[in-house]
């Protein structure tokens, strides 16, 4: 008989006797008691240096045209938004409603100090000037969104988002949901235990329920260190723009096709050092943002020649 038969066969007989031996075990009705086992002995799984996550070639950058400059704006010191024939400007407490053709006041608004405590960016939605505002520095951290009157500036409604994975620092609408920065610090108004890597993307319903959420990607998060995205908003294009804190760079990304990180497809130079800002949905690709010397600036950002 060949080896290998003979072998196949043990090997079957053996299966077969410690089936009949296991199917022969008394079954008892219930579990039996036993003598509880030692502690085992504690594992060691050493932090070590992971292999790094592979990340796509440098995206291109482009340059903007700046069109024109308000100096001498009040409350140009945390954002501009504009719609139509006028220009809004905001710091803190206070906004302000201009004339686009020669940059007079038409209005202004003055908040409780109490109540309001760090208006970011706003944007013109609906007739609604609405505006993320949080309590930045303080902690914990919560936000709300606060609705103006674009023509009065009278205070009209609050939605309160409490405490989220950050700080509210600007928001805006495409396809039907709102979307929403949540930024995070590394030293000032930052959260213990967190730092300007969990700065997130959040998308929510039209009851400001969290439906899906993003991060953003190294090329980004390096360029805003160690604060993060005051100011950002949707292109016409479909794409998402966003500005750091400081650096005067547009950072455009875009949706991954797959899993939680934001793509970075491209940069555009600008003349504003990020802060709060707008496009204005009444032009061809302009925002509306502030600089230093209490200015707002008014940047076209021609289509990018990039395959999303």
């Amino acid at each position: 008989m060949p080896r290998t038969l003979l072998a196949a066969i043990l090997f079957a007989a053996f299966a077969l006797g410690c089936a009949a031996d296991a199917q022969g075990q008394d079954r008892p009705k219930v579990a039996q008691p036993a003598e509880s086992r030692p502690i085992p002995p504690l594992a060691s799984y050493p932090r070590r240096v992971e292999r790094p996550l592979l990340q796509p070639p440098a995206p291109p950058t482009f340059a903007s045209v700046e069109l024109r400059r308000y100096p001498g704006i009040r409350e140009a010191g945390q954002g501009a938004a504009a719609a139509g024939k006028d220009f809004f400007a905001v710091v803190n407490t206070r906004l302000g409603r201009y004339a686009k053709a020669d940059g007079a006041k038409l209005a202004e608004w003055a908040g409780d100090p109490t109540l309001f405590v760090h208006l970011n960016a706003c944007l013109v939605h609906d007739a609604r000037l609405m505006c993320a505002h949080s309590n930045f520095p303080h902690l914990p951290m919560v936000s709300s969104i606060e609705v103006f009157d674009p023509l009065t500036l009278a205070h009209v409604d609050s939605v309160s988002l409490g405490e989220q994975s950050g700080s509210l620092t600007w928001i805006d609408r495409k396809d039907g949901a709102w979307w929403a920065l949540f930024a995070n610090y590394n030293e000032r108004g930052g959260q213990p235990g967190r730092d300007h890597t969990a700065t997130t993307l959040v998308r929510f319903d039209d009851q400001w329920r969290r439906t899906e959420s993003w991060v953003f990607p190294p090329s980004v998060l390096e360029r805003l260190a160690p604060t993060s995205s005051s100011g950002g908003g949707w292109g016409d294009d479909g794409l998402l723009y966003i500005s750091g804190h400081d650096a005067p760079e547009l950072y455009v990304l875009a949706l991954p096709e797959a899993g939680s990180v934001l793509r970075h497809v491209a940069t555009v130079n600008v003349g504003f050092e990020g802060q709060g800002w707008a496009w204005d949905r009444t032009a061809d690709r302009e925002i509306w943002s502030i600089a230093s010397g209490r200015t707002v600036v008014v940047t076209h950002v021609p289509p990018l020649p990039i395959t999303r």
